[in-house]
C-alpha cells in the first residue's frame, strides 16, 4: 500500500527532499507493517526491493554450514537492510526477521531511481550503508575464524608490558647470569683484593646488598607482569580452544543429520525396490 508522507519526515534518507518530492515519493514507496517475530525473507529467495526500518528492529542473520545462527546486523529506525538483492539480482543473503512490532519502507528499483533523481546524496547513504554491513562482515569473519592467542594478546600490548616481557625473557637468560656474575666477581676484587683502587664498598658490601635487593624487587615486578599477560594469554588460548570445540561438535552433529538423512532415504530406496521385486 501506498505511504503516508508524514513517514518520510524524520528518515535521515529522506531529509533532503522537498515536500513536494516527499510526496511524490510516498505515492510509490509500499509500507509495511511486521508483527514481532515474523520471518519478512529467507536466506536464497528472490529480492525484488530493499527495506527502510521506519520503526522497530530487524534481525539479519545466517546459517553457517553446522547449522550455526550468525547474527549480521540489527538494524533499527532509518536504516536500510536487504539493498544487495535488488542492485545485483541474486537472491537474499541473509534472512530477515523482525524482533518487534515493526514497520518498513519498502522501495523497488524504480522508487530507488526516483529517489536518486530527487536527491542524488541518497547514493552516498546507500552506499555508506553498504559499507557498513561490509565492515561488519569483514569483522564477523575476523574472529570466527580460529585465532591465533599470540596475535590476539600482541595486538592489545602497551610499550610498558612489551618492556616487562623482554626484561622477564632477558632475566631468565645465560647472558644475564653471566652478566651478574662478572659484575659480582669485579666488584667483590675491588673492594677486597690489593688491586690499587678505592675501595669504595667494604666488606661485607652493604651498598652491593642493596642494589642487589632493589634489582630482584624491580625484576619480580616485571616477572608478575609478564606472568600475567601469560595468564591472559592462556584464558584467551581457552577461549579459541572452546570456540573451535563448539565448531568441531556442530560440525559432528551435522555430519550425523546428514547421514541419519541418507540412512533413511536408502531405507525408502530399499523398501521401493522391494516391492517393485514383489510385484514383478
Amino acid at each position: 500500500m501506498p505511504s503516508d508522507v508524514a513517514k518520510f519526515a524524520d528518515l535521515e534518507l529522506f531529509e533532503h527532499l522537498s515536500e513536494d518530492d516527499r510526496t511524490a515519493l510516498a505515492g510509490v514507496v509500499d509500507s509495511m507493517e511486521l508483527p514481532g517475530q515474523t520471518t519478512l525473507f529467507r536466506a536464497g529467495d528472490p529480492g525484488e526491493s530493499l527495506f527502510v526500518v521506519r520503526k522497530g528492529e530487524v534481525e539479519l542473520f545466517i546459517k553457517d554450514t553446522a547449522g550455526q545462527k550468525i547474527v549480521l546486523n540489527v538494524s533499527r529506525e532509518g536504516e536500510i537492510f536487504g539493498e544487495l538483492a535488488l542492485l545485483d539480482h541474486g537472491g537474499r543473503t541473509a534472512t530477515a526477521v523482525a524482533l518487534v512490532d515493526t514497520e518498513l519502507l519498502e522501495m523497488d528499483r524504480d522508487d530507488l531511481l526516483l529517489l536518486f533523481q530527487r536527491t542524488p546524496e541518497a547514493a552516498l547513504r546507500l552506499l555508506a550503508a553498504m559499507g557498513a554491513m561490509t565492515r561488519k562482515a569483514d569483522e564477523l569473519l575476523r574472529t570466527r575464524v580460529s585465532r591465533n592467542a599470540n596475535e590476539e594478546v600482541e595486538e592489545q600490548l602497551t610499550p610498558l608490558q612489551r618492556v616487562a616481557d623482554w626484561i622477564a625473557w632477558f632475566s631468565g637468560s645465560m647472558p644475564f647470569l653471566l652478566l651478574n656474575l662478572v659484575w659480582f666477581v669485579i666488584w667483590v676484587a675491588i673492594n677486597t683484593m690489593p688491586l690499587g683502587l678505592p675501595r669504595f664498598d667494604p666488606y661485607p658490601f652493604g651498598l652491593l646488598t642493596m642494589i642487589v635487593s632493589l634489582e630482584a624487587i624491580f625484576l619480580s615486578c616485571f616477572v608478575l607482569i609478564s606472568q600475567n599477560r601469560q595468564a591472559e594469554k592462556d584464558h584467551v588460548r581457552s577461549d579459541i580452544e572452546y570456540d573451535v570445540n563448539i565448531k568441531a561438535e556442530l560440525e559432528v552433529a551435522h555430519l550425523h543429520e546428514k547421514t541419519d538423512r541418507l540412512y533413511e532415504e536408502m531405507l525408502q530406496r530399499f523398501a521401493r525396490i522391494e516391492r517393485h521385486l514383489a510385484g514383478s
